[in-house]
């Protein structure tokens, strides 16, 4: 990585509200391969950011930074960077399209204020499009979409269109008409403008013509602006009268209508083009500062006060006090370096900020802007803004840090749980140390990257999110950490449920001279409606029956037993504990008496009241029609259960639901059955109790 001198752009040194206007903060979003990296690639080009493009199929994308992403041609983690255009500041952060590294979509979009969804023009809505689009509406992001590929065989704006409405449940709304498709697209059609604008053939960025619809084209671009300015007409007044009276729509008008239905998320702008060959990109650089929000058009950023749990809010202006959230951390021998983004107050080196999570302050040194692995050092970040601080030593992801007079807690950013884990040891004895410190390093960049260790044989085991997750992580402690190690087979991160809900008392007595440990709780267990709910422990004493000091280590002991598993030390999931009486000794209790009937407490619970979940993952295959038979055959086999297979060409796409137990090593055996022409993505969708048979071997095992 490499600093360079202090710079101060032009729309950074505006007034307030100016300032704020002319800022963008969005990710570009999409399955693998719709385009991500290439959209991104182009707009800095465009925007004279960089000055040549790379491609990703040749390991030279900007935004593609890492050995692993290079090598692979696909997004590994998320790249931020900045750029200017039409004098608006535009925070990017391009995101990965591959399941394993949804994680990186998740903490993006928290901090974002809007977000580019990318499609192919021959796919249309794919699997992990639905993924990312959920959790775009999870967050409240404001989004438009880009159908990209426009030029490939099979290319079908309208088919893509209908495929958003009815698999994504949005309300798209074609701001262009296509002007050919495959090797023919030639153009767009901007229906607001009613221009055309015509693509020149030597692949510039800046290569375009403005010309008069063509007569054979003017009839259907006059009916689809009509469709346009109907629905426009929903979000303004002024737009409806002149709708219902036939008169003529302008521009500016149909343009703000639109910017307010989609800061609203009641529709979806969609533009077309080819990004691989410079094709609407500019427009869609336009879009993105017409209709997408900046920080002032979204509503104040809400948490809580750490002390009282009273809700607190935080303007996106200099002149509130600092709150900023952590949301990417990359662990560096230099210290790490930790992406921010600034709510509200400005962000200075030198200031004092606390982290409610932990109680400590801590003090700001470096800050810097990042431009994939470039750094751009500054001296402060305003309000809306986006950037990393160097040397944070207590801050993870999802940390609230702020103003320490005027304490806020923000949401924290969810995680999904990893469902494959593998056993992993270093090749010399000396390296043990080492690879203990690499592992902690990547448990901090990533959370969904988990390690223990096995108490009782020492054996370490990491967990990820699927096997390409897994197979990176070993790639990177071998290639960038310099550190060889032997991995074992992967297996399922099963999890358990208690079968029924049940009382329980435990009795905590030892006596063996001198002072002892006397501690009795009655517990009363219940299986929470919502079995991925996490742990909740109740506290119903009254009358002192325990003292009030005992009470957390009670808590303390069940969620120790409850996460640390009884069979196989597969963790339980769903569990709720009502401490409702005990008994305690004036002398023989103790914190740690407490804390071990806690423990206890839960074993005599689980003890035969036990159920084995699995990982059931959504499943999406893609192949052609002449090998849906043999696919669907072996999906049945693997204990899968297809729900239904769609048409798109002569490909067929199959959706199912399928044990991950039963998917190691899927991609090799649908290669062979399809002769390399098959491809799958998939994501958890549930856990789900595992066949007795099964689940009788996986525990004696």
């Amino acid at each position: 990585m490499t600093s360079t001198t202090v710079k101060n752009e032009p729309s950074r040194t505006k007034s307030g509200g100016a300032r704020i206007s002319s800022l963008r903060n969005i990710g570009i979003m999409a399955h693998i391969d719709a385009g991500k990296t290439t959209v991104t690639e182009r707009i800095l080009f465009l925007t004279e950011k960089i000055h040549r493009t790379g491609e990703v199929h040749d390991g030279e994308a900007t935004m593609d930074f890492l050995e692993e992403e290079q090598k692979r041609g696909i997004t590994i983690q998320s790249a931020a960077t900045t750029c200017e255009w039409d004098g608006v500041s535009i925070n990017i952060i391009d995101t990965p399209g591959h399941v394993d590294f949804t994680a990186e979509v998740e903490r993006s979009l928290r901090v974002l204020d809007g977000a580019v969804a990318v499609f192919d023009a021959v796919s249309g809505v794919e699997a992990q499009s639905e993924t990312v689009w959920r959790q775009a509406d999870r967050y409240g992001v404001p989004r438009m979409c880009f159908i990209n590929k426009m030029d490939r065989v099979g290319a079908d704006f309208y088919q893509a269109m209908t495929s958003i409405t009815e698999r994504l449940g949005a309300r798209p709304v074609a701001l262009q008409m296509p002007v050919g498709s495959e090797k023919d697209f030639r153009g767009v059609i901007d229906l607001i403008d009613m221009r055309m604008y015509e693509f020149l053939l030597d692949d510039s960025a800046k290569a375009y013509n403005e010309v008069d619809i063509p007569a054979e084209l003017l009839e259907e671009a006059q009916a689809r602006r009509h469709d346009l300015c109907e629905v426009a007409a929903e979000f303004d007044d002024e737009l409806l009268d002149l709708f219902v009276e036939e008169e003529p729509i302008g521009g500016a008008l149909l343009r703000e209508a639109i910017r307010k239905a989609t800061l609203a998320i009641e529709i979806t702008p969609v533009l077309c083009g080819s990004a691989l060959k410079h094709k609407g990109v500019r427009m869609l650089l336009d879009a993105v500062i017409r209709y997408l929000p900046s920080p002032g058009d979204v509503p104040p950023v809400e948490g809580m006060h750490p002390d009282t749990d009273e809700p607190a809010f935080r303007k996106p202006e200099d002149s509130e006090p600092m709150c900023l959230m952590a949301f990417k951390t990359i662990a560096e021998t230099t210290g790490d370096l930790t992406f921010v983004r600034v709510y509200s107050g400005v962000l200075e080196k030198g200031t004092k900020v606390t982290n409610p999570r932990t109680g400590r302050d801590e003090r700001i040194g470096r800050l810097v802007r990042i431009h994939a692995n470039k750094r751009e050092a500054v001296e402060k970040v305003h309000a809306g803004e986006i950037a990393a601080v160097v040397g944070l030593k207590k801050t993870v992801t999802g940390d609230t840090l702020c103003d320490p007079s005027a304490p806020i807690v923000l949401s924290k950013i969810q995680f999904p749980d990893s469902v494959i884990a593998m056993s992993i040891e270093p090749v010399k004895a000396q390296d043990r140390d080492k690879l203990g410190e690499v592992i902690g390093r990547m448990m901090r960049e990533d959370p969904t990257f988990r390690a223990n260790t096995n108490e009782e044989t020492g054996e370490t085991l990491i967990a990820g999110m699927g096997e390409l997750h897994l197979e990176i992580v070993v790639n990177r402690i071998q290639n960038e950490f310099r550190c060889s190690v032997r991995t074992g087979r992967p297996k399922v991160a099963y999890k358990m449920r208690l079968t029924k809900g049940l009382e329980t008392e435990a009795r905590y007595v030892r006596q063996s001279g001198g002072r002892g440990q006397f501690a009795v709780a009655y517990v009363r267990f219940e299986v929470a409606e919502d079995e991925g709910a996490d742990f909740e422990f109740i506290d119903k004493i009254k009358g002192g029956a325990i003292p009030r000091e005992y009470i957390p280590a009670v808590g303390a002991g069940i969620r120790e037993a409850v996460k640390g598993g009884i069979h196989g030390g597969y963790p339980f999931m769903g569990v709720c504990a009502t401490l409702f009486d005990g008994k305690s000794h004036d002398v023989d209790s103790s914190e740690l008496a407490f804390h071990n009937a806690g423990v206890l407490a839960f074993r005599q619970a689980a003890e035969n009241n036990t159920t084995l979940l699995e990982p059931i993952m959504k499943l999406e295959v893609r192949v052609p029609e002449e090998f849906l038979g043999s696919v669907v055959g072996d999906l049945n086999s693997r204990r899968g259960e297809v729900s239904d297979v769609d048409a798109t060409g002569d490909l067929r796409i199959i959706r199912a639901k399928v044990p991950v137990a039963e998917m190691f090593a899927y991609s090799s055996a649908l290669r062979g059955a399809t002769q390399g022409r098959g491809s799958f993505s998939m994501e958890l969708d549930e856990y789900r109790s595992v066949p007795v048979s099964i689940a009788t071997k996986v525990l004696a095992d």
